[in-house]
């Protein structure tokens, strides 16, 4: 099992961590990277500083009118306080963050907390705040918040979760996104609140919402054999380009329901990396695409804890 990792990164920019230490000769343009803001809550060092000082000094050292993408690292001590402060802190700077494209919530890795761990909140309010937003991304599924919103110039969402509330999943299909070309939701396991079923993806499955959407990924889910088989004959694939189902726990059942439901050569990529296929039925796959120019990610296969079949499978990500 790995765990979430820092973004490398967003917005089409490279991820750099923003320090007030550093010499301002070497920063890179305010235009030119993805901002990592981010303390460190537990040490003696500089960086042990609460985040509203390391954002004002963030804003004073870097033109905040050519920001392009902002990543909220950690904020304090993920499991105790929410994501709400530095998120009103950012809304607060909207009148200065003028150029403002891409914002992402919550990028903690392993070693500063478990992705069940990060207390979210309403992560909507950045996108009424910001409605020159073209990609926006939140990671941690414990109290998070995604009431139907309307934003006419999203084209990229995600969010990643260990066990995604079926509550927020409603949020976003609720949503009015016209412009939304790609949607990538990691479900979860229900041991840390990821209550979705397949049958609260119809809407999205039907192909009636989103009617831009090439790129869809349903990852990360314990049901993932459920739902490759309503995604093989759900409407929406046949306008997709990328289809993701890694990540989760398919196995030959669910590669099968794909294999014998709608045709997917018009796929570029099928991703079903971390599984647990049998080598044939891996082999039925690539045989079945890969000669019609589909690339398929059959990587990290894997096999069940404890010799327990479909029982002992598992999530890429989970706690």
């Amino acid at each position: 099992m790995y765990e979430a990792e820092h973004l490398q990164a967003f917005g089409g920019l490279p991820a750099v961590d923003f320090q007030s230490k550093d010499d301002p000769a070497d920063r890179p343009a305010a235009d030119d990277v993805a901002w990592r803001i981010s303390v460190e809550p537990y040490g003696d060092d500089d960086r042990a500083r609460p985040w509203e000082q390391e954002f004002a000094d963030f804003l004073d050292a870097v033109d905040p009118s050519g920001v392009r993408a902002l990543i909220i690292g950690q904020w304090g001590e993920a499991y105790e306080e929410n994501s709400a402060v530095p998120i009103g802190l950012v809304i607060a700077a909207a009148g200065r963050l003028t150029s403002l494209e891409a914002v992402f919530v919550g990028d903690l890795e392993a070693e500063q907390a478990e992705i069940t761990w990060i207390e979210q909140s309403d992560v909507t309010a950045l996108l009424a705040a910001f409605p020159a937003l073209t990609e926006f991304g939140a990671r941690g599924g414990t109290d998070l918040v995604f009431p139907p919103v309307k934003h006419d110039r999203l084209r990229a969402l995600t969010i990643q979760a260990g066990g995604l509330p079926v509550q927020v999943v409603r949020g976003v299909l609720d949503s009015e996104l016209p412009a939304l070309e790609r949607l990538d939701l990691w479900l979860g396991v229900s041991a840390y609140g990821g209550d979705t079923d397949v049958a609260d993806l119809a809407p999205l499955l039907s192909g009636t919402r989103f009617p831009r959407l090439h790129h869809l990924g349903l990852r990360n889910s314990e049901v993932q054999n459920e739902i490759a088989a309503a995604v093989a004959s759900a409407p929406v694939v046949a306008r997709l380009k990328t289809l993701d189902l890694s990540n989760g726990t398919l196995g030959d059942e669910g590669a099968a329901a794909l294999l014998e439901g709608q045709p997917l050569t018009h796929l570029d990529t099928l991703d079903l990396h971390h599984h647990f296929l049998s080598e044939a039925m891996a082999e039925r796959v690539r045989s079945a695409l890969e000669p019609h120019g589909v690339h398929v990610d059959l990587s990290e296969r894997n096999e069940p804890w404890d010799n327990r079949g479909a029982e002992g499978r598992y999530t890429a990500v989970s706690e």
